[in-house]
């Protein structure tokens, strides 16, 4: 593999709290290396428009605590064509960029994974997203912060819920995955998760009504993971009203709430470690893996195997939450 001198960085897909604090400890784990980093604006849209620019250790200064990403991010259309991808080529040899740290989920990578492919370009990710859905990682950049902005927002809740004796009915993201919904469900102290990985012949909403919504209770919260094949929080709340019209029901949709505010120390933390140990594994000549945490040791996770499998929830949490509602 060719001496790498010089690296670039996006952010793509949704933004996570903490890949601030990723992008400060790639460019200055790659500055301590001796390399030259480039800031690449809108993430794939901006390396074909060529919205890039020097990065300094002063240019990530004071960013650690922030949310969002200083980068920007966007999604591209144009990437996903051959001939996208060969503008983005282009611009990145023009600007002398040797390899990419991409930080982003499950589509990033996976752009990632073709633009390596295509032009022998060495590429790492960071898994940066809220839905903590990327296989091999024990927790995705962001995941730790969304999860307690949940929580905060759901204890708010509680206070009418109870107030009034209603069920509430709240959305939380995931996309596919039920992780948010899971664990902020237990550590609310929610009736119930409905989630995407729980869907069997069993009717959730039935088991939950029969079970978790009793007299001794004077409120009741389910968290809904969202989903385009059911409709969410909305489904299953009109459901209620129609075939259990004695219960007053109520829904809350947190959206992007769930994105927003400083990143947690745990999210700081895993978007630091990260983010060293991908200039570490260009250092090595690794090439077309996403970096991850597992049982608290750095890992490398191939892209195919990353984006491709299913991170399976464990399924004890289940049965805590079930235990716990009574």
């Amino acid at each position: 593999m060719a001496k790498i001198s010089t690296i670039g960085i996006l952010t793509s897909g949704g933004d996570a709290p903490g890949m601030n604090a990723a992008i400060r400890a790639v460019t200055r784990a790659a500055i301590f290396n001796g390399w030259k980093v480039k800031g690449i604006y809108r993430g794939y849209e901006g390396l074909i428009n060529n919205e890039i620019k020097d990065f300094t250790s002063e240019s990530v200064s004071n960013t650690i605590q922030r949310g969002g990403t200083v980068l920007k991010t966007a999604r591209s259309e144009e990437f996903m064509t051959v001939e996208g991808r060969q503008k983005a080529y282009d611009n990145m040899k023009a600007n002398g960029i040797d390899a990419l740290v991409v930080i982003g989920g499950n589509g990033s990578l996976a752009g990632a994974q073709v633009f390596a492919q295509e032009h022998d370009v060495p590429c790492i990710g960071l898994p940066g997203t809220i839905d903590n859905d990327l296989y091999g990682a024990d927790s995705t950049i962001g995941y730790d912060t969304a999860l307690n902005t949940i929580v905060e927002c759901v204890d708010k809740i509680r206070d009418t819920a109870t107030s009034h004796d209603r069920i509430f009915f709240v959305e939380v993201m995931g996309r596919d995955a039920g992780f948010l919904a899971q664990n902020s469900a237990i550590a609310a102290g929610a009736e119930a998760a409905i989630i995407p990985e729980d869907q069997t012949d069993v009717d959730q909403l039935g088991q939950f009504i029969s079970r978790g919504f009793r007299k001794s209770k004077n409120s009741s919260i389910v968290i809904v993971s969202e989903s385009k094949k059911d409709g969410g929080a909305m489904y299953y709340a009109n459901r209620v009203r129609t075939e259990y019209p004695e219960y007053d029901v109520r829904v809350t949709i947190l959206g992007h709430l769930q994105r927003g505010g400083k990143p947690s120390a745990f999210d700081r933390i895993l978007a630091s470690r990260l983010g060293v140990a991908a200039i570490e594994a260009l250092n090595e000549g690794q090439r077309n893996v996403m970096i991850g945490v597992s049982n608290d040791k750095i890992v490398y996770v191939p892209f195919s195997k990353a984006i491709k499998i299913d991170k399976p929830i464990d399924k004890e949490l289940i049965n805590v939450l079930n235990v716990l509602s009574i």
